[in-house]
């Protein structure tokens, strides 16, 4: 039964790995956050979450921010609930959401300014492989937020 694709013994496994919940998504910034509160927040974020053991990176550009986070399944899914109810962003899109017993893909907290033709990418290819209708839609503002022009105030208004 073990020898099937898809199963593993514990010969098989890396040394290196643990049990990781990996949770990837996009939203769009509120009123008022910039680069500059971004920053701040990922240099408080970074102190707490690795104490929990959750690391990831922060993509942040044109208003919209992209996260992928790992870390132990109950820390992440405490992350998660936290992040639903800050008030830094909307639209939040789930783009991929595991659990899996592998080494983890960043070690370290990191920030990373991208342009908006570089998120829109990333967004298209996730809304071609969106099957729920309330992400199709955020997808849908989040695409629409980045062809909207220069972004003298960025967010929800």
């Amino acid at each position: 039964m073990f020898d099937e694709p898809g199963f593993s013994t514990d010969d098989d496994l890396d040394p290196d790995a643990t049990l990781l919940e990996t949770f990837v998504y996009c939203s769009r910034a509120a009123e008022g956050v910039d680069a500059d509160e971004v920053s701040r927040l990922v240099a408080f974020s970074q102190a707490r979450n690795v104490a929990r053991g959750i690391t990831g990176v922060l993509v942040f550009g044109s208003g919209v921010f992209f996260q992928w986070i790992e870390g132990p399944p109950a820390e992440v899914r405490t992350l998660i609930a936290n992040l639903h109810g800050d008030t830094r962003h909307f639209d939040i899109v789930t783009l991929d959401q595991s659990i899996d017993m592998r080494e983890r893909l960043y070690a370290n907290w990191d920030m990373e300014p991208v342009e908006a033709d570089d998120l829109r990418e990333v967004l298209e290819s996730a809304l071609e492989s969106a099957e729920d209708d309330s992400n199709v839609a955020a997808l849908n503002r989040i695409l629409g937020h980045l062809a909207s022009g220069p972004f003298p105030s960025i967010g929800r208004r």
